[in-house]
């Protein structure tokens, strides 16, 4: 990759935009790029760490796994995303697991680098403080989704937001490519295969969604919308009445 292509893509992400082209140079020319395909993993979790990566193009999933081999995606970077930058900040090793979801690119830039880019740049560091506090809310919205609502509800969510990345309007009839397997949203889920698929079943037998192969047709958005609700339970009856 040129340095030229390099600036460009780090002007673009999260952690590096709004900055000048100068100041993204010395950056740029140190930046290595690396393609990995739809599978592969790019680095496992407690492996120490030696940079972030930044998502070029396709997207790669953050995940942790327990023993049993189940996985739990923490979250998903497309592109002009970033990847381990706790491990870089703290010094610590990688904090979770990634995957490519999709044949995609990434540029791999060093901490040592990184951190003296941060040092000359204080609005880069503010930036990355920024980045870090939303994450942090990320990780705080899936802990809630996964002690309070269940795989219906989440997965009510994860087609909502997927919709809105794909479109600026919702709306009735509103479509776009879901190109996941039953197992890998049940690791969006936090969840397993037979769970997911009864759960898609259950919305297309409502006349909620209607899935085409990798397509999701949401026909009622508003309906989709109340699936993300806890579910209301009838009020018992009073003693002596039927």
């Amino acid at each position: 990759m040129s340095i030229k292509r390099s600036i460009e893509v780090l002007a673009k992400s999260a952690l590096f935009q709004n900055l000048p082209e100068m100041a993204l140079m010395d950056l740029a020319q140190h930046a290595v790029e690396r393609k990995i395909r739809q599978g592969q993993i790019l680095f496992t979790a407690n492996e120490p760490a030696d940079g972030l990566y930044v998502v070029l193009s396709g997207s790669v999933r953050a995940f942790r796994e327990n023993i049993d081999g189940r996985e739990q995606t923490i979250h998903v970077e497309h592109a002009g995303g970033t990847l381990a930058e706790v491990a870089v900040f703290d010094g610590g090793a990688y904090p979770s697991s990634t995957m490519a979801e999709e044949d995609s690119e990434v540029l791999f830039l060093a901490k040592e680098d990184v951190r003296r880019f941060l040092l000359r740049h204080p609005e880069a560091a503010l930036a990355a403080l920024a980045l870090m506090a939303k994450k942090l809310r990320v990780v705080a919205s899936l802990a809630e989704q996964l002690a309070l609502k269940d795989v219906s509800q989440r997965l009510a969510m994860l087609l909502l937001e997927e919709a809105k990345r794909k479109s600026a309007k919702l709306q009735d009839g509103i479509s776009f490519s879901l190109p996941l397997s039953h197992t890998q949203l049940a690791s969006r889920l936090g969840s397993v295969r037979e769970v997911v698929t009864r759960s898609l079943q259950k919305l297309v037998q409502q006349g909620i969604i209607d899935v085409r192969g990798h397509r999701i047709v949401i026909l009622k958005v508003k309906a989709l919308r109340a699936q993300t609700e806890p579910h209301r339970r009838s009020a018992p009856t009073p003693s002596g009445q039927k």
